[in-house]
């Protein structure tokens, strides 16, 4: 290998390094005196409760695991939202949980906590699998509620999605192993069965002080609402548990007796690994975003037996379409290539631009996709769409309105990567998150942003600088460079993955080499929906 491959392996194995780092420390949740003083009340934490529901061994992902990173530092901050997410297998069915942090402002609601509550949601309709909530919170955040209360997308929103998922028949599942209070009590009781663990678990909608002061009794919250209540007098809970082991174990119970939903029908065979080493992508991704490299080399080592199947190979070679498998699942990959091409008409694309012809083979790439019911995985490391007199001329905007109109009405499950760059209109024609992929990941190298932070830097500083101007003011060269560098820190850092993982634009930053579980149970979880519909794309202008 060349120094240049050295150089790059070891800038994106720092990288990933540091990406565990952060996430050692958010599973630490509130820390660990927090941690220690919930144990001492014969609890188990957050996350050891979903470690012993889901089966052991098997495959698990996480969901906005850095949700809420350096978000909230006013009040203390709120790790992964105070809510833990993870997809993962009971009983061998695949599933997704949802489990409060009671070590995190005691499970409070914040306003991402609500979001990402909703996130879990929307994977669970999506893909119609199951979904566990064990509740451990005690209510919306106050200082906050202008932001969680009530608007669409706020607290009142998970409400609607259970009365939609229970109509719909997907099944959800709900424990109460500590605090659920106020409008949060009904996410339990919305669920098809509830269980509750004695001592330590307590549902009602007003607590005992607050009772005391809107109607004058006098009531522990044992009393008023805690398990013996709840399953022997009022019938609100189904089941009570003596500790969180029992209760655990009684929420397996229930998957090993339920049945089974009909299959998408995606195919798969035996998997198999990529025959080219796929630790090698360290090397092979530039640290300079802005450098070339083969596409089809990072291809080659996330696919199964390195084999690809490409589409249209000689026309449009700005985006790379063709078949491969991921872990035995049929998949057609749209990829950006990122190496500068020359075309039978002797001319030079740029790598990671999308070009008219580029545009015009994803989309039909992506209705054969939609076709043949196999699902799409966006490779993202784009720069945007050509411009210029040429690119105008030549119907650049109406070739790129034809591939989003057909990535947009897609049918089969779109599952995104972004490998590195992913600016502008490029990140939404390469399936961003506004067109609801199943899952959407990122490497730690990545970029999501309008423009480069070098473009926009520059392009923001005009506009401060002829802003000053026409208030009278005059800036030296000094005044001036010392601006343009503040200004490129902050677009920089918004360009960050881990910025656009604290707000959930992506659901994880990922180590590369864990590319493939997320895609593969994507496909399973997705698999799970038959009700996908007919393909339609809208109106095109052709």
């Amino acid at each position: 290998m060349d120094i240049e491959f050295n150089k790059n392996e070891d800038a994106l194995k720092t990288l990933c390094y540091n990406l565990k780092q952060r996430l050692k420390k958010v599973a630490q949740g509130g820390g660990e005196k927090r941690m220690q003083a919930e144990k001492e009340k014969g609890k188990w934490t957050a996350r050891e409760r979903i470690t012993k529901l889901f089966d052991p061994g098997k495959a698990v992902i996480e969901i906005g695991a850095l949700a809420a990173e350096d978000m909230y530092t006013e009040v203390g901050g709120c790790p992964s939202a105070g809510v833990v997410v993870q997809m993962g297998y009971v009983e061998g069915r695949i599933c997704i949980v949802v489990a409060n942090d009671a070590t995190v402002k005691a499970g409070a609601w914040f306003p991402m906590t609500a979001k990402k509550n909703l996130r879990a949601q929307e994977i669970a309709m999506e893909n119609r699998i199951p979904i566990v909530y064990l509740v451990d919170s005690a209510g919306v955040f106050l200082p906050m509620q202008n932001e969680v209360f009530a608007d669409k997308e706020h607290f009142g929103r998970i409400f609607r999605n259970n009365a939609w998922m229970s109509s719909e028949g997907i099944l959800q599942i709900a424990a109460v192993m500590g605090s659920c209070v106020a409008g949060g009590a009904y996410l339990p009781i919305m669920s098809d069965e509830a269980f509750i663990v004695e001592g330590t678990g307590s549902i009602f909608l007003a607590g005992s002080y607050l009772v005391k002061a809107a109607i004058g009794e006098t009531v522990d919250n044992e009393t008023l609402g805690g398990a013996t209540t709840q399953t022997e007098i009022s019938g609100v809970i189904d089941h009570k548990c003596k500790d969180d082991a029992e209760c655990i174990t009684r929420i397996r119970a229930v998957f090993n007796h339920t049945g089974h939903e009909e299959k998408a029908g995606f195919d798969r065979i035996a998997p198999a690994k990529p025959k080219l080493n796929e630790e090698e992508i360290y090397g092979l991704l530039p640290t300079d975003r802005s450098k070339p490299y083969d596409m089809m080399d990072i291809i080659k080592r996330l696919v199964d037996d390195s084999a690809f199947e490409p589409y249209k190979e000689l026309y449009g070679q700005t985006i790379i379409c063709g078949y491969a498998r991921i872990d035995g699942w049929s998949v057609g990959i749209v990829a950006n290539q990122r190496k500068i091409v020359k075309t039978k008409k002797n001319e030079m694309q740029m790598g990671g631009v999308i070009y008219s012809d580029s545009a015009d083979k994803a989309a039909r790439f992506i209705m054969n996709c939609n076709q043949r019911k196999v699902p799409l995985l966006f490779l993202q490391d784009v720069t945007g769409f050509m411009v210029g007199s040429r690119s105008e001329q030549g119907g650049i905007i109406k070739d790129g309105a034809k591939m989003v109109n057909a990535m947009a009405n897609s049918v089969v499950p779109k599952f995104t990567v972004i490998v590195g760059n992913s600016y502008g209109a490029g990140n939404y024609a390469m399936c961003g998150k506004a067109y609801d992929p199943r899952l959407i990941v990122a490497w730690p190298g990545a970029q999501i942003g309008v423009m480069s932070g070098a473009s926009a830097a520059k392009t923001l500083l005009q506009i401060k600088v002829s802003s000053l101007k026409a208030k009278g003011q005059e800036i030296t060269p000094e005044a001036e460079a010392e601006l343009l560098k503040e200004i490129t820190d902050k677009y920089n850092e918004e360009l960050s993955p881990y910025y656009a993982a604290a707000r959930l634009w992506i659901d994880a930053v990922i180590d590369p080499l864990e590319t493939r579980s997320y895609v593969s149970m994507g496909i399973e979880a997705a698999n799970n929906n038959a009700k996908m519909k007919r393909f339609n794309v809208g109106v095109i202008q052709t």
